[in-house]
């Protein structure tokens, strides 16, 4: 082949990729390194496409490809094949190594620490966490999001905290971007709240959810009340009546769905069913929104005419991942909140799934998501008011989940739950078939990931302090305290 025919093949290929065809794309890389496999570049790209795929596995092959052809900033790629094995395959000691890797070739490189900070997390690790955070504080002051990180970490006992200061100079800094101001401004709230200085807290953030609406593309953080009012009757029509029922999959693992609004007890749940020998805590997996909004777009409509073949396809690559994920549990919980979204479709999939519905009280659990940080794509979250407009959708959307599959959905209230955590687990666990066991009360063990807001609330003994949390905000919370209240 001529050097022209490499030229071509380079460009068809990188053309591929900036539009987004990524099947194409990768088709294109693939032929081309079969001919030239000395391309770090080309086996970068392509572990870029392959990532995007959901090719975790050939993803990592092709980073190392590059690796071993002396890609540039190898430093980078060392962190990608990290975040696979955190965010993807759920392997922590592989992606310490990798990023370990990195800091090797490159002490001072600030995203392989932040990284690495965020897994010491993850892990529970506090003192890690905040070792590696000072360390990037001292190798950059003005790293912002490190220091809303590492305020995070804190205990606040007074308002006139020096650390409470800080982020007061720092949020007010002429350098700090909308993006930062947001970290920055949520964790002053919780330092504010956490020290009962309430209505500087609630100002704290009200002010970083403003903050995060600017960072965002103005399309990005607009919620749209009428339109969320039109999906849910969308998945209301395309659900309009109850999976029949099947012979049980005796195919391990099986799933255990829990769901409900964000900020509504759904992690400690998990931690609870966790802790029991049978099975394994998955976190927030992905699969079911993927599938919807992938494999069967456009969804709910596809619904109407999806075969069952395929649906039967699409549940058995689930499970397949599931078993790749956890291998040798008899169950793994699938615990995306969100997913109440989605019910419909998990009992088109799995027609005898149970499913746990996790709840808490109204007020206190929209208060809980005005004040967590959350992607700018859920723009209900950045106004107390349309929090509340998408709670209501959500009690309508569960209405009908309940009138189709009642006997399925196993409700389970947090405020219930942190008086009688015993009682309410027993619950639980009768509903899914399974046995009592001490261990699913306790906290979880060290070096068990969590990948959620919560990690460091799961990790204390079960306590109530949470619970009508909302007393403290009664003024700023009348307007939504009268709009749930009367619904019509």
């Amino acid at each position: 082949m001529s050097s022209a025919t490499l030229e071509t093949l380079l460009n068809e290929a990188s053309l591929l990729k900036r539009q987004g065809r990524v099947a194409e794309a990768i088709a294109a890389y693939e032929r081309l390194l079969r001919r030239w496999p000395d391309l770090p570049d080309s086996w970068y790209n392509l572990a870029m496409l392959q990532r995007k795929a959901r090719q975790f596995a050939a993803a990592l092959i092709s980073y190392q490809n590059a690796l071993d052809r002396h890609v540039t900033k190898p430093e980078e790629v060392l962190l990608n094949r990290a975040v696979i094995y955190t965010d993807h395959l759920r392997q922590y000691e592989a992606a310490e190594r990798e990023l370990r890797g990195a800091l090797a070739l490159n002490a001072d490189y600030l995203p392989a620490l932040m990284n690495l900070a965020t897994l010491h997390e993850d892990l529970g690790r506090r003192e890690d966490a905040l070792a590696v955070y000072e360390r990037i504080l001292r190798l950059d002051p003005r790293s912002l999001e490190a220091l809303a990180r590492y305020s995070h970490l804190q205990i606040f006992e007074t308002a006139d905290d020096p650390l409470i200061a800080r982020l007061q100079r720092a949020i007010a800094s002429p350098g700090a971007g909308a993006a930062e101001r947001a970290s920055l401004g949520f964790a002053l709230g919780r330092a504010l709240d956490s020290c009962g200085a309430y209505a500087a807290a609630f100002g704290a953030y009200a002010a970083a959810n403003r903050a995060s609406r600017d960072s965002a593309a103005t399309a990005l953080a607009s919620y749209d009340r009428m339109g969320a009012e039109r999906d849910v009757d969308r998945l209301i029509q395309a659900f309009p009546a109850a999976s029949a029922a099947v012979k049980p999959n005796e195919k391990s693992p099986q799933p255990i769905f829990i769901c409900g609004m964000f900020r509504s007890g759904s992690t400690l749940i998990e931690q609870v069913l966790g802790g029991h020998p049978r099975v394994a805590a998955g976190g927030e997996l992905d699969f079911v929104p993927h599938i919807a909004q992938q494999a069967l777009a456009p969804f709910p409509e596809s619904m109407m005419s999806v075969s069952p073949q395929r649906l039967a396809a699409l549940a058995a690559d689930y499970l397949a991942s599931l078993a790749t994920l956890f291998p040798g549990a008899e169950y793994v919980t699938d615990k995306r909140p969100d997913n109440f979204l989605y019910i419909g479709l998990i009992k088109r999939l799995f027609p005898n799934a149970r499913i746990v519905h996790t709840t808490r009280d109204p007020l206190d659990n929209c208060l809980s998501i005005f004040f967590l940080h959350l992607d700018q794509r859920m723009s209900y979250a950045l106004d107390l008011m349309d929090t509340g407009h998408h709670y209501r959708q959500y009690l309508r959307l569960m209405a009908h989940w309940q009138a189709l599959y009642g006997a399925d959905i196993h409700e389970v209230n947090y405020d219930a739950f942190v008086r009688t955590p015993q009682r309410v687990a027993r619950e639980v666990l009768d509903f899914l078939g399974l046995e009592w066991d001490e261990r699913c009360l306790a906290p979880p063990a060290a070096e068990r990931a969590i990948k959620t807001s919560s990690v460091w609330q799961v990790r204390e003994p079960v306590h109530r302090r949470s619970s009508g949390r909302s007393q403290h905000y009664a003024l700023e919370l009348r307007a939504l305290a009268d709009y749930l209240a009367n619904p019509a």
